[in-house]
C-alpha cells in the first residue's frame, strides 16, 4: 500500500529509477565485481574467479537478499552472499575479499549519484534555455519594478528573466564543480588503512574505480567523509531556492488585483471545489512547498559528517532517506520549474494599467536626476520632487501636473521635459543591452545545450 507521496505523486520516473532497489543492488553487485576484477589484475584473487562474480550480476535478486538479511541482520552481508550463491566451483569465496561494507555502499552511492547529477544537468540546461528564450521574448517588455513590494522605477520582464537565467548558470558551474567531489569511491577497509589488501591497497581502490567510471578519494576512513554529500545536498538546496525564488513572484506576479503573469491554465482545469472562477498557481504553490523539504535536508546532511572516530552507523538511517527524497523532490522541482515557465502567459494590459498606476509617481527618480543635471544640487533636487510626490498623493492629480505647479521645477524643466521624464518607456536604462549581452555570453559558452 503506497504511503510517502513520492510513490504516487511526486517525483519523474527516471529519478525513481535511479534510487529503485532494483538500482541499488545493481550498483552494489557491480562494485564486488569491479573489486574482484581489479584484484585479479594484481593476482590477488583467480582470474577466473573475477568472472564467475561478474556473472552475478543479473542473477542476484533483491528477494533473496532480503531473505538471508532476516536471517543474519545486515544488510550489506547479505548481498554478499547471495552474489556468492550465483558463482560456480569456489569463485564464492573471493567476494567482497579485503572490502569492509562502506567500501561498496559508498561507492554504489557514488554511481547513484552519478545517474542523479546526469538527469537534473540535462534539465537544466533546458531550464536555462527556457529563460533565455523568455529573456529574448519580454527584454522589451516594460513593467512596474518593485522593491519593499512596493512600485518602483520601471524594469524589464526579459531583465528578470535574465537574471534567473544567470543564476541558474551559476547553478550548473557549482555543480561541474561539485562532481570531481562527489562522485568517488573508496576501497580503503576497516578504518581506512587498507590493512587488508596489503601492499596493494592504493592500486587496488585506483583500479576498482577505473572500472566504475569514478573518482577516488585521497584518504578516507571506514566511510567517505560527508562533507562532499552535504555539499551536493545544499547544491540542490540552491537549485530549488532559485526555482522557489521565480515561483513566489510568478504567485505575486498572479495576484488577481496584479494580474501581469498566470500559469498555463489547461482547458478542463479546476481552480477550486467551491468557486467555480478560480485559476489558481499551484505548480508554483508546489514550488515553493517542496523546496522547503529539500532546504530541510542540509543539516541533517550536514550532521552525518560528525561521527565517532573512524564511523558510526548514525548517518546511514538518515541518509537512506535524504539521498532519495532529495534527489527526486529537487528534479520534480526542476521539471515543474520547466512547465510553469514555458506555459507561463503574460497579460500586457494589466502590465501597462500597473506601470501607470501611480500617476506618473513611479518617475520620481528621473525627474530628480534630470533636475541635478541641470544644475540643481542633488539633495535639493529630491526635496523638490519628494514635495511635489506629496501633493500629487494628498491632492489626488497626476504628479506630471504637481511638478508642473512647482515654480522652481518650471525654471529649469519644461512641460515637453516633464512629459518625457514620466514616461516609463523611456527610463529602463540599459535593460535590454545587460539581457543581450548575458545571452550572448550564455549562447556561447553552452552552444547547442541551450
Amino acid at each position: 500500500m503506497p504511503i510517502h507521496p513520492i510513490e504516487f505523486r511526486y517525483g519523474t520516473k527516471e529519478m525513481k529509477e535511479v534510487w529503485s532497489q532494483e538500482t541499488r543492488l545493481r550498483t552494489l553487485v557491480q562494485t564486488e565485481i569491479a573489486l574482484s576484477k581489479a584484484e585479479a589484475d594484481l593476482g590477488m584473487i583467480p582470474k577466473e574467479a573475477a568472472v564467475e562474480i561478474e556473472k552475478s550480476l543479473p542473477l542476484v535478486k533483491w528477494e533473496r537478499v532480503d531473505e538471508i538479511e532476516n536471517e543474519i541482520n545486515h544488510d550489506m552481508m547479505a548481498v554478499v552472499k547471495a552474489i556468492s550463491e550465483q558463482c560456480s566451483g569456489d569463485a564464492g569465496k573471493w567476494v567482497h575479499f579485503g572490502a569492509t561494507s562502506n567500501d561498496i555502499l559508498d561507492t554504489a552511492t557514488a554511481l547513484q549519484f552519478k545517474d542523479a547529477v546526469a538527469i537534473m544537468e540535462e534539465k537544466l540546461y533546458r531550464l536555462l534555455s527556457i529563460l533565455v528564450k523568455q529573456s529574448e521574448n519580454q527584454k522589451n517588455t516594460v513593467c512596474c519594478g518593485r522593491t519593499h513590494g512596493q512600485i518602483g522605477v520601471p524594469t524589464t520582464y526579459g531583465l528578470r528573466f535574465a537574471i534567473w537565467a544567470s543564476e541558474v548558470d551559476r547553478h550548473i558551474d557549482r555543480l561541474n564543480e561539485i562532481k570531481p567531489r562527489l562522485l568517488v569511491g573508496q576501497m580503503t577497509g576497516a578504518v581506512g588503512t587498507q590493512a587488508a589488501f596489503g601492499k596493494n591497497g592504493i592500486e587496488i581502490q585506483k583500479k576498482t574505480m577505473e572500472y566504475l567510471g569514478i573518482g577516488s578519494v585521497d584518504v578516507s576512513n571506514q566511510l567517505i567523509q560527508r562533507d562532499r554529500h552535504a555539499e551536493f545536498v545544499m547544491w540542490m538546496g540552491g537549485v530549488v531556492t532559485t526555482l522557489d525564488k521565480i515561483g513566489t513572484e510568478i504567485r505575486s506576479m498572479q495576484r488577481s488585483e496584479i494580474g501581469e503573469l498566470e500559469e498555463g491554465f489547461g482547458k478542463k482545469q479546476v481552480g477550486s471545489s467551491t468557486m467555480p472562477h478560480k485559476r489558481n498557481p499551484i505548480k508554483s504553490e508546489q514550488i515553493c512547498g517542496l523546496a522547503r523539504i529539500v532546504r530541510g535536508f542540509i543539516e541533517t546532511e550536514l550532521l552525518n559528517n560528525t561521527l565517532w572516530d573512524e564511523r558510526d552507523l548514525t548517518n546511514s538511517s538518515a541518509e537512506r532517506i535524504v539521498f532519495p527524497e532529495g534527489c527526486i523532490l529537487a528534479d520534480h522541482i526542476i521539471n515543474l520549474g520547466i512547465t510553469v515557465l514555458e506555459n507561463l502567459r503574460f497579460n500586457p494590459a494589466n502590465i501597462e494599467r500597473n506601470l501607470n498606476l501611480l500617476n506618473g509617481l513611479n518617475m520620481g527618480e528621473a525627474i530628480m536626476i534630470e533636475l541635478t543635471l541641470r544644475g540643481i544640487g542633488r539633495q535639493e533636487a529630491h526635496e523638490i520632487v519628494r514635495s511635489a510626490a506629496m501633493r500629487s498623493v494628498e491632492e489626488n492629480v497626476h504628479f506630471k501636473d504637481a511638478l508642473l505647479a512647482d515654480k522652481d521645477l518650471t525654471a529649469v524643466l519644461t512641460g515637453d521635459d516633464i512629459e518625457s521624464l514620466v514616461n516609463p518607456y523611456k527610463y529602463i536604462g540599459t535593460a535590454v543591452e545587460q539581457v543581450d549581452n548575458l545571452n550572448q555570453k550564455l549562447k556561447s559558452k553552452y552552444g547547442n545545450k541551450i
